[in-house]
């Protein structure tokens, strides 16, 4: 019974952390835009955890994440939920690499992804209706996005980082007291 409570008690702080990312990206963030860009906190979210819980839990969570933006935005259902999929999936084949304090691959990755997210963006959202001035959208979108997202995500995967610690601590308490009973 123990290991279900550990067990939804992960689920519901990933659910939160996917829900306050989700917030700020589309609320708080989209007041502070630097050169005419938001950060992408979402990216940073589903980045984090790929590489720190591996390709299945980066699919669900890039998946669960993807859906609450095409939600709100509406341009082509499902579009997004894919490319966060993606970034989850690709990200998770990173978890033996991954070391909690390290911050290099945690860095690379995030600013892969959401290279990667703005090229998808591109070829599906502005390629199809024949704007093809991919040069200007990558100077002037694409990589302004990147670095503004490598600077919010610093704070954004430590406090992930964090919380995945202490859920982990949560869950070897409870293994504990099991094997003491």
């Amino acid at each position: 019974m123990n290991d279900y409570k550990v067990y939804i008690k992960r689920i519901i702080v990933i659910t939160l952390v996917i829900i306050a990312c989700f917030l700020l990206q589309t609320s708080v963030f989209s007041r502070f835009t630097l050169a005419g860009v938001t950060p992408n906190v979402l990216v940073c979210a589903v980045s984090t955890f790929g590489f720190m819980k591996g390709k299945n839990p980066g699919i669900l969570i890039g998946f669960f994440a993807g859906i609450m933006l095409d939600i709100v935005s509406g341009n082509f259902f499902g579009l997004y939920a894919l490319i966060y999929m993606y970034i989850g999936y690709i990200n998770g084949l990173f978890k033996k690499q991954f070391f909690g304090d390290d911050l290099r691959l945690p860095m690379v990755l995030i600013g892969m992804s959401d290279l990667l997210y703005g090229l998808f963006a591109y070829f599906i959202m502005f390629l199809t209706r024949s704007r093809y001035d991919f040069g200007y959208y990558l100077m002037n979108l694409i990589l302004p996005e990147v670095v503004y997202t490598l600077v919010v995500s610093v704070f954004v995967y430590y406090a992930i980082l964090r919380l995945n610690n202490w859920v982990d601590e949560e869950e070897k308490k409870g293994s504990d007291r099991i094997g003491t009973y």
